[in-house]
């Protein structure tokens, strides 16, 4: 473990030293701003730091025996080989999250990376190549589009495979589940979710907006955990949104990824931007009132104005799937109770948000919420410390934290028995 440690530890160095470099490379071929690119770079970088210093606690028990002639030892031992399937929306981080807690608990990995994003993924594996992690511990296998769904069936039924670990969309995630269920593979799951940010009377308004547009447009909007439904409380709905409008005009600068100012990039493909507009029409149609944005952005290709609708209801379909893109629909509630209700009917639950000033009631919905992580009165909730994940559609397992290294060991029960 000790070897492991130092190895993953010299690979976070490494990063770090060529921070620069591969942030460049994300901006590149995932289209998020360099300030978002570099960001990137240091939070998944600190996930091997994290797992070098986990490596060294996994630690077994001692059990007291009912017989006294026997001991009983509790082993904790990798799994084997695990496959990892990330996404393109976090093209460095998703991989590092994985990947330094197998190779922490003492398991090789081979990497799929998305096909939009492989260089990020072979970039790492440059720099575990320095920092001399074994050949054949970190295996990489880029593929196209079209050979995407044969190669996860592949990483899926390989009898020689372990464990999957898949971020991704919750449809891609039960189609690898069933392909696993064939050999009984272990499986980590981190699918897609559908965040509610509620904002309460009792909210810090201006907070809230500052949240709000944090949680929103990171990524211009394509992150897992990012809000998809905000649900205001009527006695100040207007002044949300009145605020939070001027907040995505004034602070919001959409443009190419390598320029200074630009904190919006563009979607990453065509399909994306056609998901927004069917949901911005499928809202306007049904009544809802575009307060900014609304279309494509003037730079054309993939680049979309920041939006935000009004008057939105839970029959709208940006409401009832994730967007994954640059758009804000506002719910206007009533009582706690019905804020409860609006964000739990989702059949995912990953992160959720709320603002209030109330104790009682911060201790009410944070525990009603069924999500795996809640952020209250805080809008970025990502840290290597903390375990990642969700509950109902969203997934299986967490990521990052104490727990993270669990999902890639196999608990051996020793029984010494004729002492």
């Amino acid at each position: 473990s000790q070897e492991r440690s130092a190895r993953l530890r010299r690979w976070y160095e490494l990063m770090m030293e060529n921070k620069e470099e591969l942030a460049r490379i994300i901006t590149a071929e995932n289209g998020k701003p360099l300030k978002e690119a570099q960001g990137e770079i240091v939070y998944s970088a600190s996930f091997l730091e994290w797992f070098a210093e986990e490596a060294r606690r996994i630690y077994g028990d001692v059990i007291p025996a009912a017989a006294k002639d026997r001991r009983v030892l509790v082993l904790k031992q990798p799994v084997g080989v695990a496959a990892i399937i990330t996404p393109w929306n976090f093209p460095s981080a998703m991989i590092t999250r994985k990947v330094g807690a197998a190779l922490a608990a003492g398991c090789t990995v081979v990497v799929k990376p998305a096909e939009d994003t492989p260089l990020s993924a072979l970039a790492l594996g440059e720099l575990a190549n320095q920092a001399k992690i074994p050949a054949g511990v970190y295996n990489v296998v880029p593929c196209s589009r079209q050979q995407t769904a044969a190669v996860g069936e592949v990483l899926c039924t390989d009898p020689l495979v372990s464990k999957i670990s898949f971020t991704g969309s919750t449809a891609t995630g039960k189609i690898l589940l069933k392909h696993a269920a064939g050999t009984v593979k272990r499986v980590s799951m981190e699918l897609g979710g559908h965040a509610p940010f509620i904002v309460f009377d009792s909210a810090n308004v201006d907070r809230a907006v500052a949240g709000a547009l944090a949680s929103k447009y990171r990524n211009s909007g394509q992150t897992c955990v990012c809000t998809n439904r905000f649900l205001v409380q009527k006695g100040i709905h207007d002044e949300f949104v009145e605020k939070f409008a001027k907040a995505i005009e004034k602070e919001l600068h959409v443009g190419n990824g390598f320029d200074a100012k630009t904190t919006q990039g563009p979607l990453i493909n065509e399909k994306a931007v056609e998901k927004v507009e069917k949901h911005i029409k499928d809202a306007v149609s049904q009544g809802a009132s575009v307060v900014t944005g609304g279309k494509r952005h003037s730079l054309g290709k993939n680049f979309f104005e920041p939006t935000l609708l009004s008057n939105v209801t839970t029959k709208m379909l940006c409401t009832q799937e994730e967007t994954f893109g640059p758009l804000a629909p506002v719910i206007r509630f009533e009582t706690e109770a019905e804020a409860v209700a609006i964000a739990n009917a989702a059949n995912v639950g990953l992160a959720g948000y709320f603002y209030s000033q109330d104790p009682a009631q911060i201790w009410r919905v944070a525990e009603q919420l069924e999500v795996g992580m809640v952020g209250v009165n805080e809008g970025i909730i990502s840290s290597v410390e903390c375990p990642f994940g969700g509950v109902k559609e969203s997934g299986l397992g967490r990521e990052g934290s104490k727990y993270g290294i669990d999902e890639y060991l196999e608990i051996k029960y020793v029984c010494i028995g004729g002492l």
